[in-house]
């Protein structure tokens, strides 16, 4: 079965945004450690066929992603390629530039979600998208999360993991330091059996 895979940044306590829900904390490191992601990232998608967004942060990539310089972001000709889903009860489309619009889902979510990770086909990644991801969480659909911890403390935010009655066990398959001071953990939740 394909795994959907959850790639984040956040800070040491957790948070993906800061209090303003700015996400300033990573872009400044992001320019530096973009060395890891020129190779590794490139390397991830070519197990990837599939692109998961909610509708914020297809707002933010749509900005972004579809006219970036290749020379300068490596990951952004399989990015423009990869087929996208929006997961949005707002919008009706989901433009992409000059590349293949992405498909915009309505309704149900999870829903939507667990029936496509029954089908044949690489792994899915879902990047930013939190309430969405959060989602998927609840509901033990997330296969493996690969965050990426800056070292910073933002004394507050939007965290990264819900809140609520239960916990989610995790266990570490890999670890990464980079000289920026990033360290790239990457998890799978534990049965717990």
């Amino acid at each position: 079965m394909r795994k959907i895979i959850l790639q984040e940044w956040i800070s040491l306590e957790g948070y993906v945004a800061d209090k303003d829900g700015q996400l300033t904390f990573f872009t400044d490191i992001n320019n530096e450690a973009n060395k890891y992601s020129d190779l590794d990232q490139v390397k991830f998608m070519d197990n990837i066929d599939t692109i998961l967004l909610g509708r914020i942060t297809y707002e933010m990539f749509v900005d972004f992603w579809p006219t970036a310089d290749s020379e300068k972001e490596p990951i952004a000709q399989s990015l423009n390629r990869t087929p996208k889903l929006v997961f949005s009860n707002t919008l009706n489309e989901a433009n992409w530039g000059k590349w293949e619009n992405a498909k915009v889902v309505n309704g149900d979510a999870v829903e939507e979600i667990a029936k496509l990770k029954a089908l044949p086909g690489k792994n899915m990644v879902i990047w930013g998208s939190i309430t969405l991801a959060q989602s998927l969480m609840k509901c033990g659909l997330i296969d493996e999360y690969h965050l990426q911890l800056c070292p910073v403390a933002l004394g507050g935010g939007r965290p990264l993991f819900p809140t609520g009655d239960g916990y989610i066990n995790l266990e570490l398959i890999d670890l990464k330091k980079y000289d920026t001071g990033i360290v790239l953990l990457k998890y799978r939740p534990r049965s717990l059996s």
